[in-house]
Parts: C-alpha cells; structure tokens; sequence
C-alpha cells in the first residue's frame, strides 16, 4: 500500500478527456495516474478515488490545473498494538534505558515532524492514523495504524495522530574554554529541561550540559518542550570534573556565602553558566567550583523564578553579548 504525500505539481487534461470519481477524503483507496508536464507519476492515495486517461500531447493543448502530488510512499499497516513495531514505540516513550539502549527517541505530532524534516534528523519510522502531507525523506518507513493503537501507543491523552521515532543525535564535546554554555544541575522537570533546550537554540548558545541526575533530553515530554530545538542543539551529559580545569570559567547562579554580582555586572561570554534544582539550587559540589554567583534582580516580595525563566533571561543577555 503506498499514499501521496504532497507539494504542489499541475496534471494536465485535455478539454475532452472524461475524469471519473471524486478527491473527497471519505473515498477509498485507489490507483491514480497524475499528470504533471509530460511526466506520468503513478501512485496511490489512502481515501482517494480518481481515473485520468493519458493526455495525448500534441496540437490539442491541454488544460491544466494545480494538484497536490510529490511521490509514492510505501505504508505497512499495522492492525495489532503487540506488533513488535508498536511494543518498540511504547517502550520508547517509557523507558529511559530503552532509548538509550536503542540510541532513538519518540515524538509526536505534526509541528515536530515537520521540524525534524527541516533540521534533517534521522526518521526511523512514522506511525500516523492518516495520509502524511510532507516531504519525507527517501526510504522513510511509514506505518499506518488505527485510532484506537494510536492513543494505545501515543504519550499524550490526546494524541495528534502521527507519532515518530527519531534516532538519538551524535553529540560533539564542546571546547568549555569558548563560547556560552548551560549545564543544568539536578533539573528534574522535562517540561523544563525542554524549555530551556529551545531558548539556547534561539539565543545561539554553543550546549546544553547535563548532571546525571537532571531530566532525561529525549524523554517524550522534554522533546515536546523543545518545540523541535532537540533536532538542532547540541546537548549532552558531562561529567562534572571536567569543570575544575583553571581555563574554564563558571559562573554559578545564586550566592555563595551571601556574595553574587548582577547580570549587568558580569561577562557572560566563553563561560560555563550552571543553573540548579527547581527547590533547591545549584548542589554544594558545584558551588565550590564557581569562579562567581550571578543573580537576577528581581522585585520586593518575589522570592525566585522558574529555572527555564531564569535561564531564558541569562542566555538572552549572553546573546546580547555576543551580537
């Protein structure tokens, strides 16, 4: 089975070529010969019905009109949630070990795939609930499931009706002597994590560094956060010794021993800026290994603010910095 997915190309029919049933979504699957210049492109659309005659070029020139066609796709149905195809996905979305294991990741919805489709990750299989409208990339795998598997394998109570799998990026180590990056310290929130993944790809910041113990990047509420900043950032576990090398500076966010600068007061370029635990802060271990504390001035009575707030505005003034 395969189904069109789509751009824009013309068919050209002739003023008396005879065109028989209907494009409505609610038909059934068929063949359809598409016409676009002189090029036939055969295919077939799930819940589509449509017959042309070969358009006959010559003095006659034909009509022609927009219509939606890019290429064929081929679609294995799958009709059972313990298929090992649908197991792999649920295991995906489940387990941290199991991603790591498998070296992919689960995402869902459209806004995703379609990011993920610009950034050029690499799509390991597709599992959606209807015909997909965009360009895929070569040899994709696409799995075509009913509503019920879907909300069965899907994260969310509300699925969007496409799920992929993603393979999990090669990260590259980051030279911490240069440029601006964020290591997030025992941040347990994924919806958290996430945010803070998707400001550092718009402020331009070179990593997101985690502790061991902070949110896993990939687990399926983080990557939904990312808004699909997971595709391009580059973020990666460290292990924290590195940091003790006197080249690198570490700029820590809260005081230590009562003593902090504002924003505006230090440099925040070719540093390594932590940020820690929602409730409790950045961990003793690393405190003592921070150059300088950096704190967020903020009004009487407001005590603190949400870690992704917080980070946002720090990587926004870093990229003041650098622009």
């Amino acid at each position: 089975m395969c189904f069109v997915i789509a751009s824009q190309a013309r068919q050209c029919v002739p003023t008396n070529e005879k065109r028989t049933g209907s494009l409505g979504a609610a038909a059934t699957s068929a063949r359809m010969k598409l016409l676009a210049g002189r090029k036939t492109i055969h295919c077939e659309k799930i819940n589509t019905k449509f017959e042309a005659t070969k358009v006959a070029f010559g003095n006659n020139k034909p009509k022609c009109r927009k219509f939606t066609v890019l290429r064929e796709v081929n679609v294995e149905k799958l009709t059972s949630r313990r298929n090992q195809k649908c197991v792999h996905v649920k295991n995906l979305g489940k387990s941290k070990e199991y991603r790591n294991e498998h070296g992919e990741f689960l995402c869902d919805g459209k806004k995703l795939l379609e990011e993920a489709i610009k950034s050029k990750a690499t799509i390991t299989g597709i599992f959606t609930t209807s015909p997909i409208r965009e360009k895929l990339p070569n040899d994709t795998p696409v799995y075509l499931i009913e509503e019920s598997i879907m909300e069965t394998l899907s994260p969310l109570k509300n699925p969007q009706g496409i799920l992929f799998t993603c393979k999990i990026p090669d990260t590259k180590d980051p030279d911490l002597k240069k440029g601006t990056h964020i290591l997030l310290d025992n941040v347990q929130d994924p919806g958290n994590v996430g945010t803070i993944i998707r400001s550092a790809d718009a402020f331009g910041i070179d990593s997101v560094l985690l502790t061991q113990d902070s949110a896993d990047p990939y687990n399926p509420k983080t990557v939904r956060a990312t808004m699909g900043a997971i595709f391009r950032q580059n973020v990666l576990y460290i292990e924290t010794d590195k940091l003790k090398s006197p080249e690198i500076k570490v700029i820590g966010t809260g005081n230590k021993n009562g003593e902090y600068n504002t924003l505006s007061e230090t440099k925040l370029q070719n540093a390594v800026i932590i940020l820690g635990n929602e409730g409790q802060g950045i961990s003793e271990k690393l405190k003592v290994l921070c150059d300088e504390m950096i704190t967020i001035p903020l009004s009487k009575g407001c005590e603190s603010l949400n870690v992704s707030i917080a980070a946002s505005i720090i990587m926004w003034e870093a990229g003041k910095e650098w622009s």
